[in-house]
């Protein structure tokens, strides 16, 4: 197979979070496709398993990290469908059918905008959040009362912790294997760690145990259930456009748009993508 590697939500090859592509993984099962992730090495590998052209082009489309498939990645998404557009279709509408559901892409010049399933956000027991914050060794007050704890789903659990000090974000040391099995245990894809500049800005960090590596660079899919949770807090407008900045403590910088519009539930990201050389 041809892995192409991209890098999403940058324009620098050094920047962003690094993805796999594979345009062509049909006839590939489920143990090629996770040896090929774990060699691979990034936090996830996309395989485009089967094309659709009717209308328009559509692709099944999974994601697999070192570890273990995943129902939806984000950055992944945006890697393969400028990706895709780079080799096969051209700019243009793209519609990726993932496990989570059906994920209209729409991708032009280095750049994608995906548009989310259909989200939710839940509470959860606040012995779930003193154990979270007992793994990643933080204390009640480090926490940002203004955006309590919320498990938030855009294709992927998400649970989303906001540091009241950036200074709390930036200083990241958990338990990898405490982390990692609270999360196996609470089916949760990242920890979303945010920290609020202003009422549109945000910069966040999303550890991720339980694909093997201890923190995602850029993360699209922990984005749009950032995007549900604010709405759904009223912490923004109904309709609203947000600023993430990811990577800058990993040393690989990226930015994230995520776009609400009144009157229609799922979110958009948009980020750019480039081919790693």
């Amino acid at each position: 197979m041809e892995i192409l590697r991209y890098t999403a939500f940058s324009t620098d090859p050094d920047g962003g979070n690094p993805a796999g592509v594979v345009l062509d993984a049909r006839g590939l099962d489920d143990a090629e496709m996770l040896a090929a992730a774990a060699e691979v090495g990034y936090s996830e590998t996309a395989f485009v398993t089967e094309r659709h052209q009717g209308d328009g082009w559509g692709f099944d489309v999974r994601y697999f990290s070192p570890k273990a498939e995943v129902a939806f990645c984000g950055h992944a998404t945006v890697a393969a469908a400028v990706a895709l557009a780079d080799c096969l279709t051209g700019p243009g509408e793209l519609l990726f059918r993932t496990r989570s559901g059906d994920v209209p892409v729409r991708v032009g010049a280095g750049e994608a905008t995906l548009t989310s399933v259909d989200p939710r956000v839940d509470g959860l027991p606040e012995a779930d959040v003193a154990e979270a914050l007992r793994l990643l060794d933080w204390q009640p007050g480090d926490l940002d009362p203004a955006l309590p704890p919320r498990i938030a789903y855009a294709g992927a659990r998400h649970l989303v912790l906001a540091a009241r000090t950036r200074e709390r974000l930036a200083d990241l040391a958990y338990d990898f294997d405490g982390l990692a099995a609270y999360m196996t245990q609470r089916d949760l894809t990242t920890l979303q760690l945010v920290w609020r500049e202003d009422a549109h800005t945000f910069h966040v960090r999303d550890p991720f145990p339980i694909g093997g590596v201890v923190e995602d660079p850029a993360t699209g899919a922990a984005a749009a259930a950032f995007g549900a949770y604010l709405r759904e807090l009223g912490a923004v407008a109904p309709a609203a456009v947000l600023t993430l900045y990811q990577g800058a403590d990993l040393g690989r910088p990226g930015v994230l748009r995520v776009e609400l519009r009144d009157g229609d539930r799922r979110v958009r990201v948009t980020g750019a993508a480039v081919r790693m050389r």
